[in-house]
Parts: C-alpha cells; structure tokens; sequence
C-alpha cells in the first residue's frame, strides 16, 4: 500500500472519532462524570493497543519498503505511544491550575479541551514533519534534540512547584489589547455580539491559555519520540493517539492528579534518559526493548512512590485530626 493512502485512512478515521465524540456523545455541554471519562479512556488506550496489534501484523505489507521489522515497529509505536502518554499526564497538571484560575463551569471543560486538541493535532503534525525532515537532511539536529531534553528534564526537575500565572501569558494579553472580552461566561460560546461588536468569552481566553501551552509540551515531548524512532507514520501515529486520549484522561484524574506528587520527577528523568539516548547514538543504540523497560519502570517507582507518599500523609491526618 502506498504511504500516502496509510496517512489519508489514519487522518479520516481520527476526524470520523472526533466528528463521532463532538456530534453525537458530547452534542451538549455536561459535567462529565467519572464513568464516563473511564469509559472513554478504556476506549482510546483500546483503539491504540488495537492499532499497536494491526502494526505488529501488517506493518510489513503494508510498507514494504520499510527497514523496520512488524516487531520494531509494533514497538516503536508504543514505546512513543507510552512516552507521548505518560508527558501528557503533566498537561493535566496545567489544565487544573488553567480551569481553576478562570473558574470554568465543568460543563464547558470538554469543548475547550475538544478545540484544545484539534489544534494541538496540527501543531503536532506540522512539529512532527519539520522535525522529520530536519533529521533527515541534517544528522548533527539529533545531538540539539538530545541536548535540549537532557536541558529541559533538569529543568522540569528543578523547578517542578514552580507557579503558573495565567493572566500574565502573552496571548492573553495580546488578545485583550485587540478585542473586547466580556466579563462573564456566555454559556460554551467563545465569541458572542453584543451591540454590533464581536467580543470573545473568557472561554476563549482559556483555550488559547491551552493551545500555547500544548504548544510548550510539544516542543519537549516530540524530540523525546524521535530518540525512539524517526519514522514520521510511526511517531505521529503514536503521537495522536496519545492526544486523542487526553481529554478522558483529564477527566479522569483532574481530582486526584496532586497526589502524583512524584510523577513530575519521574517525567524529568525520562526526558533526560531519552536526551542521553539521543546524544549517544552514534557511539551505542540502545535498543527500544531496554528503552521501554526502563522508562516503564521510572513511570512506575514514581506512580508507586506518589501513592505511598498520599497514603502516609493520609494517616498523619487521620492521627492528627
């Protein structure tokens, strides 16, 4: 099958789940309840593994040409897609602290998130194909990646209680110096027209307050594939589908996600890992098996050490009071 007809039938069926979650399940705003964010993220992490099988099995007809085996890019595609998934988690930290600054009504959350991700799959795709051809035609870009994760990991690391000032970003201030903005919600609209004028909705505010930090995360988290494989189909693939799950993620664990006080430690060894990865692949490859392992059990020492840390403190007090 020729590539081009693989990325077309990849790109209707996202658009067919996106117009399927918009138009039908989520036609009208609601509170979206814990069931139904689990339900939907049963869903999507099954839709990829199911994708991750289909590479597995077909990888090889379906790109001939390709110098991966089924099994490498079976495994390059959820190694990306456990890295992709496992950063998004720190989107959702932002998104907490964003929605709680501009208090948004919980029923307006999903449609922000739902435009949120439709623009962050084509950041995405056009980060991914500058990123491919770069690595491409310029060799020496892998040592600027590997670089600027080792960087950003230490970074992240350092400055992980670091507070986020929304008014303050740039786009905000921006929008608010060219167009009026109205004092309160206008129920899910993010424009309206009052006397004559268009007027943006604080909604609106919070969208581009996500686009732009997306924006920030996905300048760190697509190098971070690119070490595992530089495969465009592979990492944008992996990619999306780590995205398309974000929104039932948020809603999944945007009550709980403080008590992951560890998690953020742990995705800034993995950048760095991943960094390490990238500066020294000329002189030893480590092989995406090894790859997966050991990101897979920095995630999990960080998980288990964050809920042991929230049950302790738990106890202290339950003692206390």
């Amino acid at each position: 099958m020729d590539m081009l007809w693989l990325w077309v039938g990849f790109n209707i069926f996202v658009l067919f789940m996106l117009a399927l979650d918009l138009g039908v399940f989520h036609r009208k705003a609601h509170v979206v309840s814990i069931k139904e964010a689990t339900i939907w993220s049963a869903i999507w992490i099954a839709l990829a593994l199911l994708f991750n099988l289909g590479i597995y099995l077909f990888w090889g007809q379906l790109v001939p040409d390709s110098t991966y085996s089924n099994g490498q890019a079976a495994l390059s595609f959820f190694t990306g897609y456990l890295i992709e998934k496992s950063l998004s988690v720190d989107n959702i930290f932002v998104f907490v602290l964003i929605f709680t600054f501009f208090a948004v009504p919980a029923a307006y959350q999903h449609r922000v998130l739902f435009w949120g991700i439709i623009g962050a799959l084509l950041m995405r795709g056009a980060l991914i194909a500058v990123g491919a051809a770069l690595l491409k035609e310029f060799h020496w870009i892998i040592y600027v990646f590997g670089a600027f994760l080792i960087f950003t990991g230490i970074r992240m690391a350092l400055h992980r209680n670091e507070e986020m000032h929304p008014e303050k970003n740039p786009l905000v201030k921006l929008l608010r110096k060219i167009m009026p903005v109205t004092d309160t919600y206008e129920g899910d609209r993010f424009f309206i027209r009052r006397a004559g004028k268009l007027m943006a909705t604080p909604l609106f505010l919070v969208l581009l307050l996500v686009e732009s930090t997306d924006l920030i995360f996905a300048v760190d988290s697509i190098p971070a594939i690119f070490a595992v494989t530089q495969e465009p189909f592979i990492v944008y693939t992996s990619n999306v589908f780590a995205i398309l799950g974000l929104r039932s993620l948020y809603f999944l664990l945007a009550g709980v996600v403080d008590k992951f006080y560890y998690l953020k430690l742990g995705l800034s060894v993995v950048l760095v890992f991943v960094g390490i990865k990238m500066t020294i692949i000329d002189l030893y490859k480590i092989p995406v098996g090894v790859s997966l392992g050991v990101i897979a059990s920095i995630l999990a020492i960080s998980i288990v050490a964050s809920l042991l840390r929230s049950k302790k403190l738990t106890a202290v007090n339950e003692v206390a009071g």
